[in-house]
């Protein structure tokens, strides 16, 4: 069959537009993915249903890829699973490389973005059925080992990074319990706006946004405070260090596909979600690190890592979608909804009763990627500029941005508003205290579907707690991750905490 009978030109132009807005959505702190595909779906309606998904896809792929931006250059991410993108694209920004940062993240988001699409093309039938064996045992197994890259980035603090998650997940269960519809934990005067708990992205404008604006400001924005970095400048004015090349990925060709393949595999499971993924392969990354204590402080491991999961995490959240018709994400909700509206059923039969439509998905998934790699490595001088703006322009506009990020998540509910000061100034104080507000965030995330998916365990079995070493020899290899991540993490702490040391010992001879 010809591509030309396919994917027509006039699908080509929506997946290129649907990247450039996809883009711009995932860029500004507080709109999403999710929210791009929600404001275009009624416009799909009057197309042909190859040209409308045409146009959603693009807006997925660039969504997606678009949240590492502001995580790169201003240490807010732009999604969800652009959370673990901060804990290396920004100090690497930082320190004066803020295009390689970028162009790192892109290159690794095409690459997980390809490896995705290839297993959803050719695996799509037989990972449909092996999602819909994982029941909420697995689940809850795989969400406390992605907890467990609590122990691999606390530096020697485990024990203050355990506190910083539980409190996390603790306050991620706020609101209506959901077996009985009881509020918990919510204050009289609060019911009204807590019976579903805090919304996810007005607490992480707070946490990354606001609070990292309190912060500055308490340290004062001064006239020639910028946000410029010192830099020792080479030929032609251009910052030394800062430019990519290919040579970044060298040695990190496993890091880069096995990231990619995370994504993909967690993507393929209902409901994990994308800051899951993310958080898993980074943990992973700095398992398998041979310099692990690099990881947070600006290494290219870490932003391939998250980058090359979030991407892949795009074609495999499209499997039990379309080969079991259960959306892998809030966002591939939304595409479900398309294909209802337009009548299409997904299910096992789909790719057999619609070929035609299927190829034509896989080739905008495929034009999606490329174009976003294209329009963003052209774009990278131009959002790198970011970082030159003065402080004390620049934190005004966040804070407008923030703002007004917060209050259009809901559709205008200046609760949400509220909800991000109170978390940015809840940062602010977790900085002054010690409280991790990376790992608190990520007990954050995944506390609502840790405790769902442990009930659903319970109800199942009837309470027997052996349902999570015994269902399954599946349970044993993720028991195995589990563990070996903590231990990984116990050993890091020790070797942290000899060369704190051995560091002070040295400095101490020195002085004599």
């Amino acid at each position: 069959m010809d591509i030309a009978d396919i994917i027509t030109p006039m699908s080509v132009l929506l997946v290129i537009f649907g990247v450039f807005v996809g883009i711009i959505f995932g860029s500004i702190p507080g709109l999403t993915a999710t929210m791009a595909l929600a404001v275009f779906l009624p416009l799909t309606f009057g197309m042909d249903l190859t040209e409308g998904l045409a146009l959603l896809l693009g807006l997925y792929v660039g969504g997606i890829s678009g949240g590492m931006i502001p995580a790169a250059l201003l240490k807010i991410p732009g999604t969800p699973s652009s959370v673990a993108t901060t804990f290396d694209a920004y100090p690497m920004a930082q320190k004066g490389q803020p295009k390689r940062a970028l162009k790192i993240g892109i290159t690794a988001s095409l690459v997980g973005g390809l490896v995705s699409l290839i297993v959803l093309y050719f695996f799509a039938p037989v990972l449909g059925t092996l999602a819909i064996n994982f029941t909420p045992v697995e689940k809850f197994l795989i969400i406390i080992f992605a907890l467990t890259v609590i122990a691999s980035i606390a530096e020697g603090k485990m024990l203050p990074a355990l506190f910083s998650g539980a409190l996390g997940v603790m306050v991620s269960l706020i609101g209506v319990f959901p077996t009985n519809n009881e509020l918990r934990l919510v204050p009289p005067f609060l019911e009204d706006y807590l019976w579903e708990g805090f919304s996810l992205l007005p607490v992480l404008i707070g946490l990354f946004g606001i609070a990292e604006i309190l912060r500055n400001a308490e340290q004062g924005l001064k006239a020639d405070t910028s946000n410029k970095i010192s830099l020792t400048k080479g030929r032609g004015g251009k910052s030394s260090g800062d430019r990519f090349s290919l040579r970044d990925f060298k040695g990190q060709v496993v890091n880069l596909f096995r990231s990619a393949l995370i994504g993909t595999g967690i993507g393929v499971l209902p409901g994990v979600g994308g800051s899951a993924a993310s958080l898993v392969s980074y943990s992973q990354a700095k398992n398998f690190s041979k310099n692990p204590q690099k990881l947070g402080h600006g290494s290219r491991e870490g932003i391939i890592a998250s980058e090359g999961s979030n991407n892949g995490l795009t074609g495999g959240a499209m499997v039990p979608l379309l080969s079991l018709g259960i959306p892998g994400d809030s966002t591939t909700a939304v595409l479900l909804g398309a294909f209802v509206l337009q009548g299409i059923a997904v299910g096992p039969l789909f790719i057999t009763d619609n070929p035609e439509l299927w190829d034509g998905m896989i080739l905008s998934l495929l034009i999606a990627n490329v174009v976003m790699f294209v329009m963003m490595f052209i774009a990278i001088r131009y959002f790198a500029k970011i970082i030159e703006i003065p402080k004390y322009i620049l934190f005004p506009i966040i804070l407008v941005m923030c703002v007004l990020g917060a209050y259009a998540i809901n559709n205008g509910v200046m609760f949400d508003v509220w909800t991000a000061l109170i978390f940015g100034v809840i940062g602010f104080i977790f900085m002054k205290i010690g409280v991790n507000i990376t790992i608190f965030l990520i007990g954050f995330i995944l506390g609502r579907d840790l405790e769902k998916n442990f009930i659903d365990s319970m109800q199942a079995s009837g309470g027997d707690l052996t349902v999570f070493f015994t269902r399954s020899p599946i349970d044993w290899v993720l028991w195995a991750l589990i563990v070996g991540s903590l231990v990984f993490g116990i050993i890091s702490g020790r070797r942290h905490r000899k060369d704190a040391t051995d560091d002070t010992y040295a400095i101490r001879t020195t002085k004599k």
